[in-house]
């Protein structure tokens, strides 16, 4: 148990132990902000393990954020698409409050740029992003984000809440698929 299938060799990128280091340093520098009426917006699927360890260290930190979900689906060509959709949006009031969204993968930009834009329009006070892994490679819109875990190399991720086929999203750390060409 915990074993990738044995077709699957993954090499681990970031460590369960290299990971909660980082998710502490990110909650000190989102703490640093004094948010007034703070309320964490995480993207699901992929980002619920990151934000949950996030909202944790945020509350060693004396911060009482809302917590909210916000379920975005991109279509079009390729794993990443041109449109996004919203499966579930955030059901919490907005207007006046400072948001932080939590995702798990900054790729394209084009999820996490709607998700700022959005809530932006409905009256926040401001709109940060904190993002586990930063894959700039594959940018096609011009959005960073305020907080970032680590670099990604322009290669497939899986573990700690990121999958490929809903797999591998329960593994405490992060890799990479190897293969054999």
């Amino acid at each position: 148990m915990g074993e990738p299938p044995a077709s699957d060799r993954i090499a681990t990128l970031y460590s369960a132990e290299t990971i909660s280091d980082r998710v502490d340093a990110l909650a000190r520098g989102i703490a640093a902000c004094d948010l007034r009426e703070p309320l964490i917006v995480a993207v699901l699927k992929g980002s619920f393990i990151f934000a949950a360890d996030l909202i944790r260290a945020l509350h060693r930190q004396g911060l009482e954020p809302e917590i909210d979900f916000i379920f975005l689906a991109s279509y079009g060509t390729g794993t990443t698409g041109g449109t996004v959709e919203i499966l579930r949006d955030v059901e919490s009031a907005i207007e006046g409050r400072d948001v932080v969204i939590v995702d798990d993968i900054l790729d394209s930009g084009r999820t996490l740029l709607f998700a700022k834009e959005r809530l932006a329009a409905r009256g926040a006070r401001s709109v940060r992003a904190c993002v586990l892994l930063d894959k700039k490679a594959r940018r096609l819109e011009s959005v960073t984000a305020d907080f970032t875990g680590f670099e990604c190399p322009n290669r497939f991720v899986v573990g700690y809440g990121m999958d490929i086929a809903n797999r591998y999203r329960e593994l405490p750390f992060i890799g990479v698929i190897e293969t054999d060409d």
